[in-house]
């Protein structure tokens, strides 16, 4: 499957911005979909996945912030971002699994990404 992210920009702090990632070249409703960053210096983050059956986790750092959804329609997931803060910046890029059902794995992990998505800068001024 091949994904491409959009939706980075220059926003304030207290904004919201809503990032897509457009997946293709596979059957959308299989693939545990998730989302990572990288700000500049440091290591990836896991900002946000949601499960094939429905479930979803966030990371510490954007938990009541940050909001993950999916449309298998569009074969899009989205993350929509509010109240972004200075150190939210940071390249934002989307992974995708084939994932079974009843996966209960920690799914916060980069390692178990199969597929990659280019990413989008996301920077918050102060």
């Amino acid at each position: 499957v091949q994904l491409q992210a959009s939706g980075g920009g220059l926003v304030q702090g207290g904004d919201s911005l809503t990032l897509a990632c457009v997946a293709s070249g596979g059957t959308f409703s299989r693939y545990t979909m998730a989302w990572f960053r990288q700000a500049p210096g440091k290591e990836r983050e896991f900002v946000a996945m949601l499960h094939r059956n429905g479930r979803s986790l966030s990371g510490d750092s954007v938990k009541g912030r940050f909001t993950i959804s999916r449309d298998s329609a569009k074969k899009t997931v989205y993350l929509q971002m509010n109240s972004l803060k200075p150190e939210d910046t940071a390249v934002y890029c989307c992974a995708a699994k084939a994932t079974i059902l009843t996966d209960s794995r920690d799914f916060s992990g980069e390692s178990i990404y199969d597929y990659w998505g280019q990413g989008t800068l996301v920077t918050v001024s102060s």
